[in-house]
């Protein structure tokens, strides 16, 4: 495999950070008007084929975009929210949604004028899918959904839910279903946006089914597919939502050398001292090996290759982990100025944290990665 990036994928890239940093620097700009303006350069449809006005790309380009789009942009909370909106929610419309679904839906998707939004988690339902107390009960033609899912998202501001529910309660990971859901529907109830630590450009919230009728016009694959559908979902989420992570940690790390230079102690640049230097070298290692994993992790995606489950599991670890290590190494390095909110240092630990648990936690990863392994 070779990971050199062609004069196009370069173009796109640069092209991708200039506009961000020129059009999403402003922190004054509202949620929507900040994603109107992300729609507008075509990142809310990245993989989503052009014949439904996206992008068309695969995985490996829609990660460098978004490892473009997480650099330049100050609000990683708007690169994830866009990132779980395509991933989590476009992709799995795209390659599971019957033909008169992706046509009514994946258009509004691409051009952003529908915020899609993973509704999965439940309140005693988080690492473990495969016992869902959301329930979807066939009606005619027609499925009734009821229940509560605890931290959706996107979830405030969703217009399509992609949501599991259980359809064959003694059926385990194979009585899980999955639909594509307008929020305009009758019986559902977006909950008010949660306090988080990091990541505030993305609202989350609890979303509720009371009767939610839903026409199987609306059913992703056939029923009983829900977990094969998500593990889908995911394996494209791990591998590429974190190169949003990879452009950040390329920023900070660009952050981290310009004021070790320009930072002096003891008349001297701080980079001359080794305890310095060495910090941002071992940040250095861990972020160039974190992007060859994702690349790995993509690649594989777009051969189809049969191993890239635990390859995008071994990508998310590394990215995660890197990404939480680096911004306390980033604090250290700017001291009490890296503490300080006005600096905009801290944030990136911040947002970093919540990487180590959504989409599935590190330790799930380590199960997924043991079990490929035959453990």
């Amino acid at each position: 495999m070779d990971f050199a990036l062609t004069a196009a994928q370069l173009e796109r890239y640069e092209a991708v950070l200039d506009e961000t940093r020129d059009r999403l620097a402003d922190d004054a700009a509202s949620a929507a008007d900040k994603w109107k303006t992300a729609a507008a350069l075509g990142l809310t449809g990245l993989c989503i084929p052009a014949e439904y006005g996206g992008g068309g790309l695969g995985a490996f380009d829609t990660a460098l975009t978004l490892a473009a789009f997480g650099r330049g942009c100050p609000d990683t909370g708007l690169v994830f929210g866009v990132s779980a909106h395509l991933l989590a929610g476009a992709v799995a419309i795209r390659d599971f949604g019957a033909e008169r679904l992706r046509r009514e839906l994946l258009p509004g998707l691409a051009a952003g004028e529908l915020v899609a939004a993973n509704a999965i988690t439940e309140d005693e339902a988080g690492s473990d899918t495969s016992r869902l107390a959301v329930t979807a009960h066939r009606d005619h033609d027609a499925y009734v959904i009821n229940g509560e899912k605890s931290f959706v998202s996107n979830g405030p501001a969703a217009d399509v839910l992609v949501t599991y529910a259980t359809t064959a309660p003694d059926g385990g990971f194979l009585g899980i279903s999955a639909f594509a859901v307008p929020a305009g529907h009758t019986g559902i109830h977006l909950g008010d946006p949660l306090a988080k630590m990091g990541l505030a450009g993305c609202q989350a919230g609890r979303v509720g089914f009371q009767d939610c009728r839903v026409s199987e016009d609306y059913l992703l694959g056939g029923e009983g597919q829900g977990s094969a559908i998500f593990a889908h979902a995911m394996t494209w989420e791990r591998a590429c939502l974190f190169a949003t992570y990879i452009g950040m940690m390329d920023d900070q790390l660009e952050r981290c050398v310009a004021h070790a230079r320009r930072r002096r102690q003891f008349g001297r640049p701080i980079a001359r001292f080794q305890a310095v230097s060495h910090r941002i070298a071992t940040m250095k290692q861990r972020l160039e090996s974190a992007r060859l994993l994702m690349y790995r992790a993509c690649w594989l995606i777009d051969q189809g290759a049969g191993e890239q489950t635990a390859a995008a599991a071994l990508s998310k670890v590394a990215v995660s982990e890197a990404a939480v290590a680096n911004s306390l190494d980033a604090i250290q390095i700017f001291g009490a100025q890296g503490y300080l909110v006005a600096g905009g240092v801290e944030r990136y630990l911040r947002d970093s944290v919540p990487a180590r648990l959504f989409s599935g936690t590190t330790e799930i990863q380590r199960d997924i990665i043991a079990r490929e392994m035959g453990l």
